[in-house]
């Protein structure tokens, strides 16, 4: 991947957010295995609190956060300038209206046309492009004592793309550093597990089976 010469403003916030974020958190990131380097990656994580992308985000190297797109809820993160900024500017985030129907991926790798409405296109279009992302499948914040189902978006950008490294990522007491519901934040030590890569769907296997494996990993 071709690195991306980093603008004065983005450069100091992204420092900034890492800072903050790792002095609120204390958060302690493992790894079970080596992270993947030079290849697209879906960081695929529980969700339970605004704060998930963010720690996933400041987790990585300063050179794979260039390379990297937390996927959020739209009409969280376009309700005020300032979130708007943070969530476009500084993360490069995908963002994705709710209630919006998952269709499978068309492929727009070669088109110069804008993403459709598709959820699953917008979210393919950074992996053409050989950027990662971060991804809930959940679908929505859980209480972080249990993982939910999760959504089929997963597998059906495993199955569009066998090639791109699927890492889970598991998070803890994130819901307790920001309750749901609430605007305080409470310094508790939370921890990022990395595990090793995930095999992608194969190519006759059930959705239901896939994310039974994926999310039991």
């Amino acid at each position: 991947m071709t690195r991306k010469k980093m603008s004065p403003d983005k450069k100091i916030v992204s420092a900034l957010l890492v800072s903050v974020c790792r002095f609120l958190t204390g958060i302690r990131a493992k790894q079970n295995a080596p992270l993947p380097e030079g290849k697209p990656c879906i960081y695929y994580a529980n969700h339970s609190s605004h704060l998930d992308g963010l720690v996933i985000w400041s987790c990585l190297t300063g050179e794979a956060r260039e390379h990297v797109h937390p996927v959020a809820a739209q009409d969280y993160w376009d309700k005020t300038k300032f979130r708007r900024y943070i969530a476009q500017r500084i993360f490069g985030a995908v963002l994705i209206a709710r209630g919006k129907k998952i269709e499978p991926v068309n492929d727009t790798e070669h088109s110069d046309a804008p993403p459709a409405e598709n959820p699953l296109d917008i979210m393919q279009k950074v992996l053409s492009s050989g950027d990662s992302l971060i991804l809930f499948p959940e679908g929505t914040r859980g209480d972080g004592e249990q993982i939910q189902d999760f959504k089929a978006g997963l597998w059906h950008l495993s199955r569009h793309n066998p090639d791109v490294v699927l890492v889970p990522v598991y998070l803890e007491n994130l819901n307790r550093v920001l309750p749901k519901g609430s605007r305080v934040v409470v310094p508790i030590i939370c921890t990022a597990t990395f595990g090793a890569p995930v095999e992608p769907a194969g190519e006759h296997e059930e959705k239901a089976d896939f994310l039974l494996r994926t999310a039991g990993c």
